[in-house]
């Protein structure tokens, strides 16, 4: 982690990822880039359907290769680079048959090594193969759920699944939230923890950057009058004054199942998440 001098109070407190030691190129590789026209929160009416969201800095989407469908062909890692629309690393790939790619970069991954999806791969950082093949304990990342569809689980920094063991057509994972679920074995899976994993202990500091980030200021709703929310009105602070949390719409929030009772894929989840206390 990198820290600044207090040159300021926000300074004082802020720390980012040091990232001269982590990335190998600040160039992106413009083939595989493209503008993404920010929408600010708005539908196609330009009405605000996401509050907090707005400005931001300007950046390019980069176009990374989840499903990494290039079956037998060895690649070499370039470049780790940036990425601004999330919070992992990505790497360039170049393959044997000269085209390059972008994929999460797992982490420890190092320019030069060469990566392979194969189904009998050896069980090496970066390579990804069938969860079937997979040992017990292993850690992986860019989890597919349905086979050939692409990596879903586990893309943000730092995060992981370990594979559990193996039953009938499935095989049973254990998620970074300590949930336990099926997945069919054909799926495919990459070897390896999502590179980044320091990205939680970085410290925004200052209104501005957040500002930079596209998020815009948040307004409690106890201070609010009562027109605006269910929290507003009352002289000085006042407590809540409703039984359960509400949203400034009234609708009831903070501990409501969000999950649909009768999602198809409910019956692969053998262990729901611990609630957090």
């Amino acid at each position: 982690m990198k820290t600044y001098k207090p040159t300021t109070p926000s300074r004082r407190q802020m720390t980012n990822i040091n990232y001269s030691e982590v990335l190998t190129s600040n160039e992106r590789h413009k083939p595989l880039t493209m503008r993404i026209l920010a929408s600010a929160g708005r539908n196609h009416r330009g009405v605000i359907t996401v509050r907090h969201q707005g400005s931001g800095n300007k950046k390019l989407y980069r176009i990374v290769d989840f499903l990494q469908n290039k079956l037998n062909v060895p690649g070499k890692v370039e470049t780790i680079e940036y990425d601004p629309y999330r919070t992992a690393f990505i790497a360039l790939v170049c393959y044997r048959d000269g085209e390059r790619r972008y994929i999460l970069a797992p982490k420890n991954l190092k320019v030069g090594e060469e990566i392979i999806t194969s189904e009998i791969a050896p069980i090496k950082l970066g390579n990804r193969l069938k969860l079937k093949n997979l040992p017990l304990g292993t850690l992986i990342h860019n989890v597919e759920m349905i086979p050939n569809e692409g990596g879903k689980l586990a893309r943000s920094a730092g995060s992981f699944v370990e594979v559990f063991g193996i039953e009938g057509k499935y095989c049973i994972l254990k998620l970074s939230s300590k949930e336990v679920r099926k997945v069919p074995s054909e799926c495919f899976a990459t070897v390896g923890q999502v590179s980044n994993p320091d990205w939680n202990l970085v410290n925004i500091g200052k209104a501005g950057k957040s500002r930079g980030l596209g998020i815009r200021p948040t307004v409690r709703g106890s201070v609010m009058n009562p027109c605006d929310h269910p929290y507003g009105g009352g002289e000085g602070k006042q407590p809540r004054g409703t039984k359960r949390p509400k949203t400034m719409w009234g609708k009831v929030t903070g501990g409501r199942k969000t999950r649909h009772k009768r999602k198809s894929s409910t019956r692969l989840i053998m262990q729901r998440r611990p609630k957090i206390r």
